[in-house]
């Protein structure tokens, strides 16, 4: 919102109070001011001249040589380039000495041999933006009107010595979005007096609910409509102190009537629209939504195709006005525009939100609109346009305004306590004071003992809960009045739950392992989001989904780690280990929120590491992953309660696959990615896991025990074993250790040999056995016993026997 600070006073006495101080005490009260803008900043020696005379330039066919009067009989010769310049003109006239914008310094020049004393400037030389500047002058100098005073200074009287604020509004304050609405502000602020515009003007005989009938099909979008009419207009130009204040507020002039629409928007906060009533098509007004497929151009000459979520003024059959966001161009007021039918309305802010949005039109009413317009001013905002209307455009005003009104406005009532606002604000202000303060927002205030009720203006629809009452409170008072105080009670430190310091670890762990922490969406496509789910689910769908590719919620986050690994290798990146930390969605039904849980996965590929100079490469395989596992296992002390087993999962090796076990459950996999799939996503070998982190993380930890060093040997024994191909090895190992008993401490896995010096279908198999007591020397008769009960077990479960 741009706010000029010489339009500002007239609604409130701003003597005393400089535009950088005001904008200190606006920005301190709790609307923060982004800047303060002086006009005519670095500016001077800008007066208005009067053309006398205009001829060719004798050596230029583009150039005008113009005597210029710049009062007190001081008649000076001007070179001008401008197509629109012409004799009897009164133009802004830059003299020798002064200086423009950016420092440009006017000096007494040459322009082919003729002399110029000075420029006669375009609005844009003086600072103007050009997309504010009327179109008549968007190519050429600005032509002064005819009574302007010759000599007088330029600057003034295009209200360059002026000020303009920029408040950086948050969309709760939709009050501030006018010039009354921030005087109001400014008042409560410097405790001092809003002055409205007196609005008054003699009204013809004839009664505009003669000319005009209207109907609202959709009140629920439009809870009041109120329609005037202005006969006998003359379509010419606003007065220059009236552009200049829209240019001010960033709106582009066009003539007087639609200008004086727009003034009134700035002014009252309200959105106003006139349309030619003889190019009106009828004498009804209709509302109503739109039909599917129904057309419409608009002003900017574009042809919008409609549907039934966005409403439309009609005039009985065809839309003439997308309402709340932009005219159509067969009721636009053109120079020819004798009668006005000017519409001031209330129109549902979520309806003219989805119009503007749909059509990419975002006006300076539509943005009132969606956050929201004070009901009380639609009929004020009317009357104020049809005086002005009247004053500057001849215009008769029909008797009365003919309106519908399906709803009433009433001000909101809220209540509080003096206890409740000095608890809040940690401070002892008074039941005066803060009464005092409520008054000066111009709020009406009743108190019994220690409640206080607010009668709260329907301009502050911001204000509808006490919480909202304390805040007023405590800006107006003062935020830098807010005393400091320390907290009081138990201070009790904070620290991270034994799940996140759990998790935190896992994530330091993977990270010294080598692995990269990656983030991929929670949502896929359905033909992804079941690829390697640890738990079957059925899929969790979004109702309005942005995209295919992110249409259901995920169940592993395995397919979008191996998407991140065939980006990195496309780009010539030959290894690649990234692991994440995210949750998967498990349905629990329809219409069910569903279950979240959360998992780790890694997916790795290419070299291992890399030795150049011991010429040693190790490509990632099974037992590189397997042991980041492993090491994350025993991090979390669980190595005693997990057990690999050898499985069969789709999309997965079927020869290099296993499932983990924390005792009988089921919290993960490891292994490779099958073949097929490597190919389809261009990937060289790849080994991935995914394990159920809350299971890991909330598992019961065995108490963690310290043995003395031992002061007695331990004896170790070699068995290879021959056994069928199909025993798997972790078997056999859960029968030694069985067998062995308390003396056997440590069974381990060191060769297995498969080849034509074994039968056809068998496998041999190599174990060192360690066995120790801790109180005592072991003799080999004990160790020779518990021997060979373990090959006994062998033998009799597996059919074993000892390799030769």
């Amino acid at each position: 919102m741009f706010v000029s600070y010489k339009w500002l006073a007239e609604y409130v006495d701003l003597s005393g109070v400089t535009p950088d101080e005001l904008a200190e005490k606006i920005t301190r009260s709790g609307i923060e001011v982004e800047g303060v803008d002086v006009l005519n900043e670095g500016m001077k020696g800008v007066v208005i001249g009067h053309v006398v005379e205009k001829e060719p330039h004798p050596d230029a066919d583009k150039l005008n040589k113009c005597q210029v009067d710049l009062g007190n009989d001081e008649i000076v010769q001007i070179i001008c380039g401008a197509k629109n310049v012409d004799k009897g003109q009164k133009v802004a006239v830059a003299t020798v000495g002064a200086v423009l914008p950016g420092n440009f310094k006017i000096k007494k020049a040459k322009l082919r041999g003729e002399v110029s004393h000075g420029m006669i400037c375009s609005l844009q030389e003086l600072g103007f933006e050009a997309k504010l500047v009327a179109k008549e002058y968007s190519e050429g100098i600005f032509v002064f009107p005819s009574d302007a005073e010759v000599g007088a200074d330029a600057l003034q009287q295009l209200n360059l010595d002026d000020a303009v604020l920029e408040l950086g509004l948050t969309p709760n304050r939709a009050d501030a979005l006018s010039m009354l609405g921030v005087a109001h502000e400014v008042a409560a602020i410097l405790n001092r007096d809003v002055k409205y515009p007196e609005i008054s003007y003699v009204s013809t005989a004839e009664k505009a609910s003669d000319a005009v009938k209207i109907k609202v099909e959709a009140s629920e979008d439009n809870p009041l409509y109120v329609a005037k009419v202005i006969k006998n207009v003359t379509i010419a130009p606003s007065p220059l102190w009236m552009q200049s204040r829209l240019m001010a507020a960033g709106i582009r002039p066009h003539n007087n009537v639609v200008d004086i629409t727009n003034y009134v928007l700035i002014e009252y906060g309200q959105p106003l629209h006139s349309f030619d009533y003889d190019r009106f098509g009828s004498r009804e007004i209709l509302v109503r939504r739109a039909n599917d497929g129904e057309k419409i151009k608009t002003l900017d000459d574009q042809e919008r195709t409609l549907t039934t979520d966005h409403l439309v003024i009609t005039n009985g059959t065809e839309p003439v006005a997308l309402a709340g966001v932009m005219g159509g161009a067969n009721s636009e007021v053109q120079s020819d525009t004798k009668t006005v039918l000017l519409e001031s309305a209330l129109f549902n802010g979520q309806r003219i939100r989805t119009a503007s949005k749909d059509h990419g039109l975002r006006s300076e009413a539509s943005a009132r609109y969606e956050k929201g317009v004070d009901p009380k001013r639609v009929h004020a905002a009317a009357e104020r346009a049809a005086q002005l209307i009247s004053l500057y455009a001849g215009g008769e005003v029909l008797e009365g305004s003919v309106e519908v009104q399906s709803a009433t406005f009433e001000p909101a009532v809220v209540k509080t306590t003096v206890n409740k606002i000095n608890r809040v604000l940690g401070m002892d202000i008074s039941a005066e004071e803060i009464k005092a303060i409520f008054e000066r927002l111009g709020f009406g205030v009743e108190t019994d003992n220690s409640v206080i009720t607010v009668t709260v203006p329907t301009r502050r629809g911001d204000i509808t809960i006490e919480e909202d009452l304390v805040e007023e409170v405590a800006r107006l008072y003062g935020y830098d009045n807010i005393p400091t105080t320390l907290p009081v009670g138990q201070a009790i430190p904070g620290k991270l739950t034994d799940y996140q310091e759990k998790r935190r670890k896992v994530r330091r762990y993977l990270e010294g392992s080598g692995l990269y922490q990656a983030i991929t969406y929670s949502l896929t496509s359905e033909g992804k989001a079941a690829k390697y789910a640890l738990e079957a689910s059925e899929l969790t769908k979004l109702a309005l989904p942005m995209s295919e590719e992110r249409s259901v919620l995920r169940l592993s986050l395995l397919p979008h780690l191996l998407d991140a690994l065939k980006y990195n290798l496309a780009r010539q990146m030959d290894q690649a280990a990234l692991y994440e930390i995210g949750s998967v969605f498990l349905s629990e039904g329809k219409d069910q929120q569903p279950l979240e849980k959360e998992r780790l996965s890694a997916a790795v590929t290419g070299l291992w590491h890399s030795h150049s100079w011991q010429a040693e490469k190790k490509p990632v395989d099974f037992y590189v992953v397997k042991g980041i596992v492993d090491g994350l296992v025993d991090l979390l002390g669980l190595t005693n309660q997990i057990q690999y087993k050898q499985a069969n999962r789709a999309g997965m090796h079927p020869g290099r696959t296993a499932e983990l076990f924390l005792g009988d459950k089921l919290i993960g996999f490891i292994g490779q990615v099958h073949p097929t799939a490597q190919k389809e996503l261009d990937l060289t070998e790849t080994y991935v896991f995914e394990l159920s982190l809350v299971d890991l993380l909330t598992a019961t930890v065995e108490e963690t025990r310290f043995e003395i060093i031992p002061r007695f040997p331990s004896i170790s024994r070699d068995i290879a074993l021959v056994v069928d191909k199909n025993v798997v090895v972790g078997d056999i190992e859960q029968i030694i250790t069985e067998a062995g008993g308390k003396l056997l401490k440590d069974v381990s896995v060191f060769d297995l040999y498969e080849g034509d010096r074994l039968e056809e279908g068998k496998k041999s198999v190599a174990f060192s056995l360690r066995y120790f007591d801790p109180e005592r020397t072991l003799t080999d008769e004990e160790v020779t016993k518990t021997h060979e009960k373990v090959l006994n077990a062998v033998e009799e479960k597996l059919g074993a026997t000892l390799r030769g």
